[in-house]
């Protein structure tokens, strides 16, 4: 069994025409060899190396917060690492690893930076072997929503975890007619980390529906302390993408306005206090002005890219519909000098991007109900959500929704692409 990593080695790099074998034969040894590791460090301990991945456990968008031991480095080194380390304490929690071939240069290669982008390509998730280097959380949902994540194991048992015929990631929301309480979902974390750079994702589907609540973000240790970024979010029916920055208390915006600001947003959401302790945890959010950004609209325009950049002018978010991704994106060589104002940006001039944001790891996931889309339930007047939820369903509550219509659930899955992970010499 302990082949098993050798072989999704090798099938990393194999056409996807002759992949589709490989990715059998893989997907069958991944399984094996997870139970197995799994099975030795329980019986061996400390004896076995250990990879050295961040583990964060936080509450994300909830009025409370979590005390850690966790710890980071603010300098800008803008590189993705495996060497991220911390543990918090408060509401419990667990991962378990995918296993992986990843490593701090991620399963992408690289030669350096082309000759239109100073940009070096660090860290790539992307084909048959998407889901190395990620960890599934395997515990309750710290936003209180009616989810049960499963990790790899059960996740593929289940059919909620793939890589189907087009090379793309797939993670569902488990579609059981009634259930009696939660439904099974998946969310998994970077095991590598980062300071700084270029994230750019590229999915052609995003979990919509009412009490669906979705997400692709990145996270630091001892949250809040380390700062979040949520690139993609947002709850229900909404078509316009809300991306947001919490922080420890000293973040803030000069202005409401977001031209003032430099970003192309149509609307400052949550104020210009970014600290998650005195804004009641809504951040400093910003919501796109393009309705085929997040939802529904997302998926029936064929998806699109959104590249995070996080450097010494702050932090930007961008949106790119699936017909308008720049040529630049597509070759590999970004130039983010080149692609207007982003969709959203928070200037260093207020909030010192090294100071606030470290050390992070990127996660997708998908709860249910919780403490957005559950509280939004009976809420109308956002983009795409026209009607209330309670109104279009006729369930006065998300969790009973959620307990009594599987099939309502068929749109809600991520499908992605890519995951790539860039840094500069000079950020």
């Amino acid at each position: 069994m302990l082949v098993a990593p050798l072989l999704l080695l090798l099938a990393a790099d194999v056409p996807p025409a002759s992949a589709n074998v490989l990715r059998r034969v893989g997907g069958f040894a991944r399984r094996q060899t997870t139970s197995l590791a799994r099975d030795l460090r329980v019986a061996f301990g400390g004896v076995l190396p250990r990879s050295e991945a961040q583990h964060v456990i936080y509450c994300k968008n909830s009025a409370g917060s979590l005390a850690g031991s966790a710890s980071g480095s603010a300098a800008p080194s803008g590189n993705s690492s495996g060497s991220g380390s911390g543990s918090s304490s408060g509401r419990s929690g667990s991962t378990t690893k995918k296993a992986s071939t990843a490593t701090a240069t991620g399963t992408g290669s690289a030669a350096g930076a082309t000759a239109t982008s100073a940009w070096h390509l660090t860290q790539s998730y992307a084909g048959s072997n998407f889901f190395d280097g990620w960890d599934f959380w395997s515990t309750s949902d710290p936003t209180h929503g009616a989810v049960d994540y499963v990790d790899y194991t059960d996740g593929t048992a289940a059919g909620l975890v793939e890589v189907n015929s087009a090379g793309n990631a797939v993670m569902r929301v488990e579609m059981t007619p009634t259930v009696a309480s939660v439904r099974k979902s998946i969310r998994i974390t970077t095991q590598a980390s980062f300071t700084g750079g270029l994230v750019i994702m590229d999915s052609v589907h995003m979990p919509t529906g009412c009490a669906t609540w979705p997400a692709f973000w990145s996270n630091g240790p001892n949250w809040p302390t380390g700062g979040e970024i949520d690139i993609v979010e947002g709850v229900n029916d909404y078509t316009n993408n809300q991306a947001t920055i919490h922080t420890a208390p000293g973040c803030t915006l000069a202005s409401d306005d977001p031209a003032a600001l430099g970003a192309a947003a149509s609307a400052v959401t949550g104020g210009t206090d970014c600290a998650a302790a005195t804004s009641g945890n809504a951040g400093c959010g910003m919501r796109s002005p393009s309705d085929v950004s997040f939802g529904a609209a997302f998926n029936g325009n064929g998806g699109g890219v959104y590249a995070m950049q996080w450097n010494s002018n702050g932090i930007s978010v961008f949106f790119f519909p699936r017909q308008s991704v720049p040529l630049d994106i597509d070759a590999g060589a970004p130039q983010p000098n080149t692609w207007g104002l982003p969709m959203a940006h928070w200037p260093a001039t207020d909030c010192d991007p090294w100071k606030y944001f470290y050390t992070h790891v990127a996660i997708f996931d998908t709860t249910l109900c919780g403490d957005w889309a559950g509280s939004a339930w009976g809420s109308s007047g956002i983009p795409g959500q026209e009607q209330s939820c309670a109104a279009r369903t006729g369930f006065s509550t998300c969790e009973a929704f959620v307990q009594a219509q599987g099939a309502a659930f068929s749109e809600a899955y991520w499908e992605v692409k890519s995951v790539k992970f860039y840094n500069a010499t000079s950020l």
